[in-house]
């Protein structure tokens, strides 16, 4: 059956609009790390594709990392691991899937409209001392809730764990965080992970031989799901999966963490995109 001529324009209209906020300017920002976590712009960066990695964006302030600070430019907590571990994680995906994914990603302001609900997959690094807006907490529980997918990585201990909770409580002050269990869908969406490990942070092991900061020597995997029991918010607690992926190249650093963090965040991203 034909569409009446109004709707079909207005159909075309609708996806020309959607096309374009999907392609909103590219933007970069101050690494955390400095020096240590550039990397060169891909010659393709400009390119369109189905798949843009969001990086959540988000104040941070007191203790557990770079608290204070202007957050809207960067070099505060959210962009640990970045944009270098942002650019190798996309071209594994590239290498080891069929996702066209873009060659870069995108940093996501919460306060920036409804831009967030463009992005189907979203990494927070190093949430340690995360605080939200009540607007900003309300928007991120309404993305998560209409079928976003939020991936919170690169924290330690007690004392982070902690830090965590406080800004995951502004954005679901009720569900429940809970393990994520061994034959759980998510360990199966691409890659079958039957065996994890914690995923080592790289300035530990310089420092001190450890793999992990604090006490946060045995690794977690929980989650935060929908009342369908969908998972809408992965929790690598004790892990660092944004150091697997920015030193996947890197000797010093061990090749089987690399190994374990990009398979698993790869199931995340198809997770993310089938469910």
């Amino acid at each position: 059956m034909r569409l009446p001529q109004w709707i079909a324009a207005l159909v075309c209209l609708l996806a020309l609009v959607v096309g374009v906020r999907a392609q909103r300017p590219f933007r970069e920002y101050i690494p955390m790390e400095g020096r240590d976590s550039e990397a060169a712009l891909p010659p393709d960066y400009q390119n369109p594709a189905e798949l843009i990695l969001g990086r959540l964006m988000y104040p941070s302030a007191g203790r557990g990392g770079r608290g204070g600070g202007n957050w809207l430019n960067g070099g505060t907590n959210w962009t640990v691991d970045y944009p270098r571990g942002d650019r190798t994680f996309a071209a594994a995906i590239r290498r080891l899937t069929r996702i066209d994914v873009r060659s870069v990603e995108q940093p996501v302001n919460p306060d920036d409209d409804n831009d967030i609900f463009l992005f189907p997959y979203m990494h927070a690094g190093m949430p340690t001392n995360w605080a939200f807006s009540d607007a900003q907490a309300a928007k991120i529980r309404e993305y998560l809730l209409r079928g976003g997918f939020l991936v919170c990585d690169s924290f330690f201990g007690t004392q982070e764990w902690e830090g965590f909770l406080r800004g995951m409580q502004q954005i679901f002050p009720d569900r429940e965080i809970a393990e994520m269990p061994d034959n759980d869908p998510i360990f199966k969406a691409g890659f079958a992970v039957e065996e994890k490990y914690q995923v080592g942070n790289f300035r530990s092991m310089l420092r001190n031989g450890n793999t992990y900061r604090a006490d946060g020597s045995e690794p977690h995997w929980r989650a935060i799901r929908d009342d369908r029991g969908r998972i809408m918010v992965a929790i690598n607690f004790n892990n660092d999966f944004g150091d697997s992926w920015q030193l996947a190249d890197d000797p010093r650093y061990p090749e089987k963490f690399s190994y374990l963090g990009i398979r698993l965040g790869i199931n995340y991203v198809i997770y993310a995109m089938t469910h």
